[in-house]
């Protein structure tokens, strides 16, 4: 089964990215970079567990869209943005989705998001201090922002997201609906607190391979020229 086809299955089935992870036994940040089209080349044992899950779900998807189909198994309920095939949903589509249910735009596809866990929440925060503090230490006038709030990614009405923390070193206006344009933290940090690891991709370089750390090491941020780093030390200590 390719990817497009796995989305078309999901689709029909009406699961969300969240309940896949939970029954394929897959990180849910995999399974939504997977999803979204960030990872484009999963390994072939993760296409192997989503498929099992797609195909066994198919034999139950008698259950209506918001009924429980089997223990544990939650299904994504009616949303207004359905009556459009995904890939053609723009930010009127996003904007008519109600505040409460949190949902990603990327390239007019529309993805659920589920709600980060306590220790997500902790980990967000500390970050959210130390990025806080570099910048104030070093003079950068930057300003740090916690989701959910909206960037509009290029610019256009076929991508909103809500990255869970992102620096702006730029005007903006505060009072505009959402952020225009790509934040000024060209880098995309997965944190794995199973692993104690931290992975670091740099959007600004050819290099699609990331920088591995732990979570005892100092973290440099690439936009404050060796300036500023984030000693994960701190952030390991508080969520102990």
């Amino acid at each position: 089964m390719t990817i497009e086809e796995m989305k078309a299955r999901k689709r029909e089935l009406g699961l969300s990215n969240e309940t896949l992870a939970q029954l394929s036994g897959i990180p849910f940040s995999t399974v939504q970079k997977i999803f979204s089209g960030m990872t484009r080349s999963p390994r072939q044992k993760t296409i192997q567990a989503l498929e099992k899950v797609l195909n066994s779900q198919a034999q139950t998807s008698s259950y209506p869209a918001g009924s429980t189909g089997a223990p544990g198994m939650l299904r994504e309920s009616p949303a207004p943005y359905r009556v459009k095939k995904q890939g053609e949903y723009t930010l009127e589509d996003y904007y008519a989705i109600p505040d409460e249910r949190r949902v990603e735009l990327i390239d007019g596809e529309i993805f659920d998001m589920a709600a980060p866990s306590a220790l997500h929440q902790m980990i967000l925060g500390e970050l959210h201090v130390l990025f806080r503090q570099c910048a104030n230490e070093h003079g950068h006038p930057c300003r740090v922002f916690l989701s959910p709030c909206d960037v509009r990614l290029d610019n256009d009405d076929k991508t909103m997201v809500q990255p869970d923390l992102f620096v702006l070193c730029r005007e903006f206006d505060i009072k505009n609906r959402c952020i225009d344009g790509a934040p000024d933290l060209t880098e995309y940090w997965i944190i794995d607190p199973k692993k104690q690891e931290v992975l670091v991709y740099d959007f600004e370089g050819e290099e699609l391979t990331p920088e591995k750390y732990t979570f005892a090491d100092q973290i440099p941020i690439r936009i404050s020229g060796g300036k500023c780093s984030i000693d994960f030390a701190k952030v390991s200590e508080a969520i102990k």
